[in-house]
């Protein structure tokens, strides 16, 4: 089936049965799904060669040292901060569409140069196209354009959960892949999932037939200074900057300890990654829902920096045993995906109501610069002071982040809601946020008639719906 075009129906009246105001419909569940695929598709081919990655590029000419190889593990990071927001922004002028099938030829074109790599500098030019296909802001753009404010949140969750499974799944494949097609066949392989996505995109997600800003899922340049200096939101930034900074040195690192310590093959390391990302994962859910159910996500979240601080030490400490790498590897996954999953929630909790889209970008291009830094920075760590420079350079980072963290207000027990106001209202925005923002239950409310939305925070607990509506319902 070839493209179809899409304009969002209206909101159902508040008479109307709320089962059907909360359902997604044919179409959006079609986008949602798709666009969550294309996305892991494309994550697929980023993630697979995150275990076997140095231990390839160490046999390339030219690769004298660690730092070479960590620049070209990172240099994926650095053009995709580079250019992620301004590509999202870019979207709205030409089409989300344009962009993404850019991004994806971009994204091919430097996954088949990697492949056909025989030394370390084509390698990294490789990684740095790559880079260059920098979507995923597009991508959520595009999502919002085809759903519904109230559906928009399920939305973005499929493609969190898509991201979440790709990685663990890629950890175990990664090694699996390289033993029967080699690195340059996952890259080869990369490739071509970039182009299948390419065609998903042309077939299987629709047009929208009206694309707008949306402050949720994107960056507004006004909104940035007001972003950049929240004390709050900098926790978070540094945060995940640090937490993909330590990952990516620790993938320059532990491959290596595998084989040396373990003497395992590097097709083997997959014994070792599945059972710690299985736990990691189930010990994740408990404490999640515990902090977010009884308000306690401050104490879970430090607790986790904590953890992620104390695996970071002792690998510093501890190499030469493969029991105590297969311990501490445990715990760091653990950390790992309990900050994964709360670090966007905390972002939504904490973000101004009408700038979360910018909070969201300014915290991915975070994320972006720290895989970069992070494996330019173990990798040079590594050819100077061995596998207990990278863990004592990641322990720090994590460290400085316990402490920072430490003073963190805890955040509000809300969770972020949209309401459509209608294409022909023209009354006075900021007077509707502050009746909606005196609502039971509501903590902060922003009307913006340019995306005809009203965005709130609200208790998770308790909020008075009929009221937000019946105000919303009354301005028509």
């Amino acid at each position: 089936m070839a493209e179809s075009s899409y304009l969002p129906p209206p909101p159902l009246s508040p008479h109307t049965q709320k089962s059907k105001i909360r359902r997604m419909n044919a179409t959006e569940l079609r986008a949602s799904l798709g666009l969550a695929g294309i996305y892991a598709l494309r994550m697929l081919g980023m993630f697979l060669i995150l275990p076997v990655f140095a231990i390839y590029a160490k046999t390339l000419q030219g690769a004298d040292n660690h730092t070479l190889i960590g620049i070209a593990l990172g240099s994926y990071g650095l053009t995709q901060a580079i250019l992620q927001l301004p590509l999202g922004m870019l979207s709205d002028r030409i089409g989300r569409k344009k962009v993404i099938y850019g991004g994806l030829i971009l994204f091919a074109i430097g996954s088949f140069v990697a492949a056909g790599a025989h030394d370390i500098a084509t390698l990294t030019l490789g990684r740095v196209i790559q880079g260059a296909g920098a979507i995923s802001a597009a991508i959520t753009a595009l999502l919002a354009d085809l759903t519904r404010e109230e559906n928009r949140t399920k939305a973005m969750a499929m493609i969190g959960m898509s991201i979440g499974t790709t990685f663990a799944a890629s950890l175990v494949l990664g090694p699996i892949l390289a033993k029967y097609i080699g690195v340059n066949g996952i890259f080869t392989l990369t490739g071509v999932l970039s182009l299948a996505a390419l065609l998903g995109v042309w077939l299987v997600i629709p047009d929208p037939a009206q694309s707008r800003f949306h402050s949720d899922t994107e960056a507004n340049a006004k909104r940035l200074p007001a972003v950049m200096k929240d004390s709050q939101l900098l926790r978070l930034n540094y945060g995940i900057f640090a937490l993909h900074a330590a990952q990516m040195a620790m993938f320059v690192t532990i491959p290596f300890a595998l084989i040396k310590t373990a003497h395992l093959d590097k097709s083997q390391h997959w014994e070792v990654y599945l059972p710690v990302t299985i736990i990691g994962f189930i010990l994740m859910v408990p404490a999640i829902i515990y902090g977010e159910k009884k308000a306690r996500l401050k104490p879970v979240f430090v607790g986790a920096i904590a953890l992620m601080t104390a695996a970071q030490l002792g690998m510093a400490l501890a190499l030469d045993s493969f029991w105590l790498i297969a311990v501490w590897l445990t715990l760091y996954f653990i950390a790992f995906n309990i900050l994964e999953a709360t670090l966007p929630s905390l972002i939504s909790k904490i973000a101004p109501a009408d700038a979360k889209g910018t909070a969201i970008g300014v915290y991915n291009t975070s994320q972006s610069f720290g895989l970069f830094l992070g494996a330019a920075a173990g990798g040079w760590l590594y050819s100077h002071y061995g596998p207990a420079g990278v863990f004592g350079f990641t322990t720090v980072l994590m460290l400085s982040w316990l402490i920072w963290s430490l003073g963190m207000q805890p955040p509000k027990a809300v969770r972020a809601v949209m309401f459509h106001i209608g294409e022909s209202w023209q009354g006075d925005a900021e007077a509707l946020s502050r009746e909606l923002t005196g609502v039971a239950g509501v903590h902060e409310a922003a009307v913006v008639l340019a995306d005809r939305v009203a965005y709130l925070k609200v208790s998770q607990q308790q909020w008075d719906e009929t009221e937000v509506q019946r105000l919303i319902d009354a301005t028509f």
